[in-house]
């Protein structure tokens, strides 16, 4: 087994495959074990998958914590029971009048920011230990608990495309959102603000973990590189796992403390009136802590000369304190 990988691949999943089955096949072609995917695609759903392989496994969570950005088609005049192209037809809804770009945007725009959204049936979500789907697929419909998301942005990207002999009409859209969010539901409960039935007729991942579409790379072409002694050419850094997360650089000092674990106190936070920058007070020092107002998030990533350091995190009990989530040194 080759247990010395270590890093990202930017892999691009293609139509048919399950996340789990992507892990799987490049368990076989690198010959190694330690290998996770950062957010899954359902089997339809093509674009980029982040795989971490080796000690990068560790910062999986980070990965499956960022937000996304999708782009794909809306198809308004019949819904599905899965919310996407692949699903039984279970209502239609003929459009008989003509749907204006501007209704079409201005109902777009009631999505953006926080809302609740509640998981399709046709989901891994779990309820009393057993999957949605499977549920689903016994014929039951069960009670499903809102979570809520964040869309960052949601716009159309295409002229409207009417069928009026089918009575259907159709768009392209993109967009941008955080974790849990199914877009299938999005362009469901978009229909149904129209005032229709409606379904995701197209989706394709382009960004994730700052990882471009434009730059994935399909699974034979990883087998081709590894035959070649060429994988380093695809993987990247495992920094890319935290490229959600804001970064502040750390000196000496802080680094020092760091990569021991060691926890840091907003109270210690003062400002230089030397240089009018924020520091931190150590008993052995001051030191320049950069970045500070970044830290309004519950998490950041701490580097120190370009290498990822550790993960800290908001005390989940005490307030002002900020723990190491993760050392990676």
């Amino acid at each position: 087994m080759n247990e010395n990988l270590n890093g990202i691949l930017n892999v691009y999943k293609e139509a048919g495959w399950t996340s789990f089955d992507v892990v799987a096949k490049l368990r076989g072609i690198l010959k190694t074990k330690k290998i996770g995917h950062g957010g899954t695609l359902d089997p339809s759903v093509t674009g980029v998958l982040p795989v971490a392989v080796g000690k990068s496994t560790r910062l999986l969570e980070y990965m499956e914590a960022a937000g996304k950005i999708y782009e794909g088609e809306v198809t308004i005049g019949f819904s599905t029971e899965t919310e996407d192209a692949d699903g039984e037809i279970v209502s239609k809804t003929p459009v008989e009048r003509e749907l204006t770009e501007s209704e079409i945007d201005s109902v777009m725009k009631n999505f953006i920011g926080k809302i609740k959204q509640i998981p399709p049936m046709y989901s891994a979500v779990k309820i009393n230990g057993k999957k949605l789907y499977e549920y689903a697929r016994a014929g039951q419909t069960v009670d499903r608990p809102t979570r809520e998301i964040t869309i960052k942005s949601f716009v159309r990207t295409s002229p409207v495309m009417t069928d009026e002999a089918a009575g259907l009409v159709s768009f392209s859209f993109k967009v941008e959102c955080s974790k849990g969010t199914y877009v299938r539901t999005l362009a469901v409960d978009l229909a149904e603000q129209l005032g229709y039935a409606g379904h995701m007729s197209k989706l394709q991942r382009t960004v994730s973990n700052g990882l471009m579409i434009k730059d994935a790379v399909k699974l034979s072409e990883i087998e081709v590189a590894m035959e070649a002694g060429e994988l380093s050419s695809l993987m990247y850094p495992a920094e890319y796992a935290v490229s959600d997360l804001p970064r502040v650089n750390l000196t000496a000092d802080q680094f020092e403390m760091a990569r021991v674990g060691k926890k840091f106190a907003e109270d210690d936070w003062v400002t230089d009136e030397t240089t009018d920058s924020p520091v931190i007070k150590s008993n052995k020092s001051e030191f320049l802590l950069t970045d500070l107002s970044e830290l309004t998030r519950d998490k950041f990533a701490a580097f120190y000369d370009d290498k990822l350091i550790a993960v800290y995190m908001k005390h989940p009990e005490k307030a002002g304190i900020w723990k190491p989530n993760k050392v990676l040194v």
